[in-house]
C-alpha cells in the first residue's frame, strides 16, 4: 500500500510515499475531517488533502520447490500487508502537527468553555473575540491589558498601581470585578496571563444568563494549555533590555507527553523572570510552577490542573497631570513620585478539575470546579497633593498587610440535541454556585515629611508601620447560587431562535473596620434574568445575529460613608441590544461586525447631604453604544492578520450629582484600533523565517469621572521575527521581539489626575528556543 500527502504542515512542503510517518498525518488528518470525539479546536483546523491510492498488484512468485514457493508467498504476504495501525501517540502528534499550519495563519478557534457549548460561532448569537495561541506567542504580551490590545472595544483602567488585571469591555469594567476566567472558571489572583495560557478569548455583552453576577462589558476567558499524548517539549532563555542598562532575563520549561498507552498524559510548565523595572527604580520577579493532568478516552476526558505562582512587582501610581493646563507633570517618564520600596509581594495558587462525558452522538455532560486563592501585601506612598510650580508633593506612607482573596467554584452542565418534530433544538441546562471573598487585613496610614518633584532625594523614609483600625479588616463576601437554560430553535436549515433564562439566588456582605466592624453592604436577593436572539445563516460561512441580553451585578461598597447597601437598595442592571454580522471565510479567515446599544441603571452616584455626609445613592444610568470590528486568520498562503476597530461612545445619562450628568466615562476611549501582520517565507530559506509587526491606536480619554482632564491619544508600534532552523537535528527557535518601537510616551489609563498610569518604554528582547 502506499500513500502520498502532499501539504502544508508547520510552513513547509512534506510529501511521503510508502513511509509509516506519511500513513500517520494522512490517518489524523481524515479523522480530523470526519466526526470525532476531538475538541472543537481541532475539528475547525483546516488541515491538508490527503491522497490514498490503492495497492498495486504484485507479481506471482515463479514456480520452484514447496519450500521455497512457501518462503516466497509469505514474503509476498507480508509486503503486502497493511503497517500496524497508528498508536493514540502517533497520532495526536501527527494531528499536531497538521493544526500547526492554522496556528501560524493566526487561525482563530475559540473553546467550549466560553459559550458553554461546542457550537460554531456561526451558530451563536453573542460576539466572541478570540487572540489566538500564535499571536500570543509571536507578541509576548506581558499582561491581559497587552494581550488584549488585539480586541475592539477593550481600553486598561485602575490597575491598583500595575499589580491587578482592569479592562472595560464596551464601556463598563473595573479590577476585581469578577470578569477574568480561567476555562470558563473565575479568578481572584491579580495577573491571570501567564506561562500556563496558551489563549485569549472575550465574550462580548452581558454575560450573566451564562456566568452569573457581572458587568455588561463581559467576560476574559484565559484558556490553559493541556496536556498532550505525545512527547515532545521546549526550553526558553530570554534576555530582555529597556533604556538606561534596566535589564532581565526569562526562562521556560514546557514538556508533555504520555503516561502508559492508555490516555493518561501530563504537562509541566516551570516559568521565571527577573527583570529591573523599566522606570529609575524597581524589580519584578515572579516564579510559576503549573503542572496538570489529563485522561482522554473514548468517551469521557478528564483534565486536573494546578498553578502555583510567587511575585513581587512594582507598585507604581505612575505620573500627574495638572488639571489647569491638561498636561502631564513636567519630569521624565522615567521619574518615579514614590519610594524604592513601592512593591507588591504574594502568592497565588490556582487549582481546577473538569470532567466531560459524551453521553451519544448528541449529549454531551460537563462538570468543573475551581479554587483560586491570593494572598499579598503592599507598601506605598500615596500622593495627596502636588504643587504643579514649584513641584511640592504631599504623600501619606499607606500599605497593605496580609491581604486574602479566594473564591471557590463549581458548575455542571448537559448540552446536546434533540428533534421537536422537523426543528432541531440544541440546548445547554445547567447550574453553578460560587463563594468569593476580598478580605485585606491590616491598612497601613501614616503621615510623611515633604517631598519635592523636581528635585527628589529618595531613600529618606522607610514603609509606614502604622495601622488604621477604621480602615482595615477590608471585608467584601459574595455568595451564588444559579440554574441556567438556553435553547437554540433551528426552524429552517439557515434560520434559528436562541431563547435562555437564569435564576439566580445571591447574597453579599461587604464592610470595613477593626472594633467595631461596620457593615456597609448586606444584600439578599434573587433575580432571574432572561436572553434572546435570533441568527440567520446566508451561506455556510456567513451570517447574521441578533441578540437581547441581561447582565446583574449588586451594589456593594467598602467604604464607611453614607448609608448602608442592603436589600432595599436595587442592584446594577445591565440591558444590551446587539446585531451584526459573522464570517468564517474557507476556514482561512475569521470576523465579526457588531452593532450594540447597552443600558446600565443603578449605577451607584454620590450626593453630599445637609450635615457635609457623603451618601451613596443608586439613581445614576449609563448609557454604551458603539460599533465593532474584529478580524484574525490567513489572507494568503504567506500573510496572516488579527485587525480590530471599536467606536465606544459611554456617557453618564442620570445621577444626582449634576457635574457627573452627561460627561463620558472614566478612561472609555471613543476610538480604537489595532491591525498586526505576519509574512511567512515558508520554504524559501533554509530555515522557516516569519516577520512581523503592527501598531495599536487608542483615541483620548477622560481621566476622572467629572472629565477635568483629558489623556491624550496614543499609536504604539511593535516588531517581531522568528527563525526556525535546526542544529544537529535539533529544532532551535530564535526570536526577536521590539515593544514600542518608536518609545512613545503614553498614558493608558488613570485613577485621577494625581494616579495616571504610564506605558511601558522601549523594550527588545531576543530569546532562543529549543524543542526536543
Amino acid at each position: 500500500m502506499r500513500a502520498h500527502l502532499d501539504g502544508r504542515v508547520s510552513g513547509h512542503r512534506i510529501r511521503a510515499g510508502g513511509s509509516r510517518a506519511g500513513l500517520l498525518i494522512g490517518a489524523a488528518v481524515l479523522l480530523a475531517e470526519c466526526p470525532s470525539n476531538t475538541t472543537t479546536a481541532q475539528a475547525q483546523s483546516a488541515l491538508p488533502p490527503v491522497t490514498v491510492e490503492a495497492p498495486a498488484q504484485r507479481p506471482k512468485p515463479a514456480r520452484a520447490s514447496e519450500q521455497s514457493s512457501r518462503r516466497t508467498q509469505a514474503a509476498a504476504r507480508n509486503r503486502n500487508a497493511a503497517p500496524a495501525a497508528p498508536t493514540r501517540s502517533e497520532r495526536a502528534a501527527a494531528e499536531a502537527a497538521a493544526q500547526q499550519a492554522a496556528k501560524l495563519g493566526y487561525r482563530a478557534m475559540p473553546s467550549a468553555t466560553t459559550l458553554r457549548s461546542g457550537a460554531s460561532p456561526l451558530d451563536t448569537s453573542q460576539t466572541v473575540n478570540v487572540v489566538p495561541a500564535q499571536v500570543l506567542k509571536d507578541q509576548l504580551p506581558r499582561n491581559i491589558d497587552d494581550a488584549l490590545v488585539n480586541i475592539s472595544g477593550i481600553t486598561q483602567t485602575n490597575t491598583l498601581a500595575g499589580t491587578q488585571d482592569a479592562v472595560i469591555r464596551r464601556g463598563f469594567g473595573d479590577n476585581r470585578d469578577g470578569s477574568i476566567m480561567r476555562n470558563g472558571m473565575p479568578l481572584v489572583q491579580g495577573r491571570s496571563l501567564n506561562a500556563a495560557v496558551e489563549s485569549v478569548e472575550v465574550l462580548k455583552g452581558p454575560a450573566s444568563l451564562l456566568y452569573g453576577i457581572m458587568d455588561p462589558g463581559g467576560i476574559v476567558n484565559t484558556i490553559s494549555k493541556r496536556p498532550e499524548l505525545y512527547q515532545h517539549g521546549s526550553v526558553t532563555l530570554l534576555g530582555s533590555t529597556y533604556a538606561n542598562n534596566r535589564s532581565g532575563a526569562d526562562g521556560l520549561l514546557d514538556i508533555t507527553g504520555p503516561i502508559g498507552d492508555q490516555g493518561l498524559a501530563y504537562r509541566f510548565i516551570g516559568y521565571g523572570v527577573s527583570e529591573d523595572y523599566w522606570r529609575n527604580f524597581g524589580r519584578h520577579r515572579e516564579m510559576l510552577v503549573a503542572p496538570s493532568l489529563a485522561w482522554y478516552g473514548q468517551d469521557t476526558t478528564v483534565q486536573l490542573n494546578y498553578e502555583h505562582r510567587e511575585f513581587i512587582y512594582p507598585f507604581d501610581r505612575g505620573t500627574a497631570f495638572n488639571p489647569a493646563t491638561g498636561a502631564p507633570l513636567a519630569v521624565p517618564a522615567t521619574r518615579r513620585l514614590d519610594e524604592p520600596f513601592n512593591n507588591t509581594w504574594g502568592t497565588s495558587d490556582l487549582m481546577q478539575a473538569s470532567v466531560e462525558h459524551r453521553l451519544n452522538q448528541d449529549w454531551k455532560v460537563y462538570a468543573g470546579y475551581s479554587y483560586n486563592t491570593e494572598t499579598f501585601s503592599a507598601n506605598q506612598l500615596r500622593i495627596t497633593s502636588i504643587d504643579f510650580k514649584t513641584g511640592a508633593e504631599k504623600r501619606s506612607n499607606d500599605g497593605t498587610g496580609s491581604s486574602l482573596s479566594n473564591v471557590s467554584y463549581g458548575t455542571s452542565y448537559i448540552s446536546g440535541g434533540f428533534w421537536l418534530g422537523n426543528m432541531r433544538n440544541d440546548v445547554v441546562f445547567g447550574g453553578d454556585g460560587q463563594y468569593r471573598t476580598i478580605y485585606r487585613d491590616t491598612l497601613i496610614r501614616q503621615a510623611t515629611p515633604a517631598f519635592n518633584v523636581y528635585n527628589p532625594v529618595y531613600g529618606l523614609i522607610g514603609p509606614g508601620t502604622t495601622a488604621s483600625s477604621q480602615d482595615s479588616a477590608q471585608t467584601d463576601k459574595l455568595g451564588q447560587w444559579s440554574l441556567f437554560f438556553q435553547d437554540t430553535l433551528h426552524l429552517t436549515e439557515r434560520f434559528a431562535l436562541v431563547g435562555g433564562v437564569r435564576y439566580m439566588d445571591y447574597d453579599q456582605i461587604a464592610g470595613r473596620g477593626k472594633n467595631p466592624f461596620n457593615t456597609n453592604t448586606n444584600v439578599s436577593q434573587d433575580k432571574v434574568l432572561p436572553l434572546g436572539g435570533a441568527i440567520f445563516k446566508l451561506t455556510d460561512q456567513i451570517s447574521l445575529y441578533a441578540s437581547y441580553t441581561e447582565s446583574l451585578k449588586p451594589n456593594s461598597t467598602i467604604a464607611p460613608i453614607g448609608v448602608v447597601v442592603d436589600s432595599k437598595v436595587a442592584p446594577e442592571e445591565g440591558v444590551s441590544y446587539e446585531t451584526g454580522i459573522k464570517f468564517d471565510l474557507n476556514k482561512r479567515i475569521s470576523g465579526t461586525l457588531a452593532l450594540y446599544d447597552l443600558d446600565k441603571k443603578n449605577v451607584q452616584t454620590t450626593i453630599t447631604n445637609s450635615a457635609n455626609v457623603v451618601e451613596i445613592h443608586t439613581v445614576g444610568r449609563a448609557h454604551s453604544r458603539g460599533v465593532e470590528l474584529d478580524v484574525t486568520g490567513r489572507l494568503t498562503d504567506s500573510w496572516a492578520l488579527i485587525g480590530s476597530y471599536g467606536y465606544t461612545d459611554a456617557r453618564v445619562t442620570a445621577s444626582e450629582d449634576v457635574t457627573l450628568l452627561g460627561r463620558k466615562l472614566q478612561n472609555v476611549a471613543l476610538n480604537t484600533a489595532s491591525l498586526y501582520l505576519v509574512y511567512d517565507f515558508g520554504t524559501a530559506l533554509p530555515g522557516q523565517l516569519r516577520l512581523g509587526g503592527g501598531a495599536r491606536y487608542v483615541g483620548d480619554r477622560p481621566g476622572d469621572a467629572i472629565n477635568s482632564f483629558f489623556l491624550p491619544s496614543y499609536v504604539v508600534a511593535d516588531i517581531f521575527a522568528t527563525y526556525e532552523t535546526k542544529y544537529q537535528n535539533t529544532p532551535v527557535v530564535y526570536q526577536f521581539n521590539v515593544k514600542n518601537l518608536f518609545d512613545t510616551v503614553y498614558y493608558p489609563s488613570a485613577v485621577n489626575n494625581l494616579n495616571v498610569a504610564v506605558g511601558d518604554a522601549r523594550r527588545v528582547s531576543l530569546s532562543a528556543t529549543v524543542k526536543f
